[in-house]
């Protein structure tokens, strides 16, 4: 692998660990009851997003560039009414993050230029445009389930 293949994979894997971490900072300390429940009359609550989380990058990673077989229903993601538990929400999260990992560290040097294209991804146009849209895409969603927590535990 040549050192830029290299600096990429280091850097994406050190931000898909971190921001792994900061959702498990903000959920961990949530009852099964807060996990679920959203304090405003707008948005998700910490589960919904969870959910979503797994299911954009076991998607667009897992499915289109690892080859998983995952079918995605986004829908559910933001509907889901069964409630699982917290536990094994985060723990599918957490695997969703190991197979991203793992996916990186896998990448040559000539994969992160390889087309990309996925439904509902308009501007990925190869995979390392990918990768740094889920991280944001992360990230950003981590900022939400900050603010949540913070409103549920009164922080």
């Amino acid at each position: 692998m040549g050192e830029l293949s290299q600096a990429i994979s280091t850097a994406f894997v050190n931000q898909f660990r971190s921001h792994a971490a900061n959702l498990h900072k903000w959920a961990d300390s949530l009852s099964d009851e807060q996990f679920w429940r959203n304090p405003f009359v707008f948005g998700n609550s910490v589960g919904h997003l969870a959910l979503h989380l797994t299911g954009n990058l076991n998607y667009y990673i897992g499915a289109q560039i690892a080859q998983t077989g995952y079918v995605r229903n986004r829908d559910l993601e933001f509907t889901e009414s069964r409630f699982p538990s917290k536990a094994v929400v985060l723990r599918k999260f957490d695997d969703a993050i190991a197979m991203v990992i793992d996916t990186i560290e896998k990448q040559s040097e000539s994969d992160w230029t390889a087309p990309y294209s996925a439904e509902r991804e308009p501007t990925a146009r190869n995979r390392f445009a990918v990768f740094l849209n889920c991280a944001t895409h992360l990230y950003h969603h981590i900022g939400q389930i900050n603010y949540l927590s913070r409103e549920l535990t009164k922080r």
